[in-house]
């Protein structure tokens, strides 16, 4: 299953060549794994932080009115991080994809905690090879594989 955020573009999204600036789609990123993470009915309160993005251009996204769609699933769960991949797309016209690897975290501590049973419950939900032209593959790792936190 996947998670889709409808996205809408702002003006100054752009940059002076006229098409939203590379810098942006993080940002577009975050909002759908905000949108994505934080629901009344589940979500990662308990703290989180980005250990890394990985994000290809494939094509110039330009201002309109209309939003982008940013499919969002989740192709690996380990004991103290998960894996998201993104597309940023109109149907099958592909703008961006992107992966970003996080990691929970406990800031009274500040350290990283491992996966509780209700976030990896809900995290195998979404989990997805993401389909045609991906490398990657869905992979869950059971706690003694991952690596100790």
């Amino acid at each position: 299953m996947r998670h889709i955020y409808r996205c809408p573009l702002r003006w100054a999204d752009m940059d002076a060549y006229g098409h939203v600036n590379n810098v942006v789609f993080l940002r577009y990123l975050e909002e759908a794994r905000i949108d994505f993470l934080f629901r009344p009915d589940k979500d990662f309160r308990q703290g989180s932080v980005v250990a890394r993005h990985e994000i290809d251009y494939k094509r110039q996204l330009v201002h309109r009115h209309e939003p982008v769609d940013i499919e969002l699933w989740i192709t690996e769960v380990r004991a103290a991080s998960f894996t998201l991949a993104y597309e940023v797309k109109d149907g099958d016209r592909i703008y961006v994809r992107a992966s970003t690897v996080v990691v929970p975290y406990d800031f009274e501590t500040q350290r990283p905690r491992r996966i509780t049973a209700e976030e990896r419950e809900f995290l195998r939900e979404y989990m997805d090879d993401g389909g045609p032209g991906d490398e990657g593959g869905t992979r869950d790792r059971d706690e003694e594989e991952a690596v100790a936190v």
